[in-house]
């Protein structure tokens, strides 16, 4: 077994005090705070991570639990019925939006769970600054560099974004996704 695979054993079954002290740390830190090395180096390179100039590694927190409908009394339609909000995003994909518009010249890679408690759950987020030359000369990453790219996070196209989106699945049962649910709707409306 090679490394990565005692670091990912290890998070399965990570130790209580450990967890604890970290995240009594970062509750008292401000919601987005620029790391240097990833906490779960395991992670951080199955989605894209790598120690070079050009990657920059943010831990972001973000608010979870119920989505209270600001006035759910009013009205007799049947999303009125409700008192909670239905959120098409989940808590991995807003994170990626809050730390993409705290560094407003980097784009988002890709991001992972850290830590999560009753109130507030962390994700480090992978930003890469697509102006960096050694992210330009590397034929893996280049890609990230070109026009179309930019502001990936905000269009959906991470794969927290993608998993919240459908995307996870092909071909049967997954015919009114692709290639969006309004694009799909759109169509079937003609």
């Amino acid at each position: 077994m090679g490394m990565y695979k005692y670091i990912r054993d290890i998070w399965k079954r990570p130790t209580p005090e450990l967890m604890r002290d970290r995240l009594i740390k970062w509750r008292r830190e401000q919601a987005t705070v620029r790391i240097h090395r990833p906490t779960r180096l395991d992670r951080a390179r199955s989605v894209g991570y790598k120690a070079k100039k050009g990657f920059i590694l943010v831990r972001q927190r973000v608010p979870i639990g119920g989505k209270m409908r600001c006035s759910y009394l009013g009205g007799r339609r049947p999303k009125h019925n409700r008192k909670t909000l239905v959120l098409d995003k989940n808590y991995q994909s807003v994170a990626e939006e809050r730390a993409d518009k705290k560094y407003v010249n980097l784009d988002v890679l890709n991001s992972y769970p850290v830590g999560r408690d009753g109130k507030q759950a962390w994700y480090e987020v992978i930003l890469v600054d697509p102006a960096s030359p050694s992210i330009k000369s590397d034929p893996s990453i280049s890609w990230i560099s070109q026009p179309g790219h930019r502001g990936r996070v905000h269009r959906g196209k991470t794969s927290a974004a993608r998993k919240s989106r459908g995307l996870r699945n092909k071909g049967k049962g997954a015919e009114k996704l692709r290639p969006s649910r309004r694009a799909n709707l759109v169509r079937r409306k003609k």
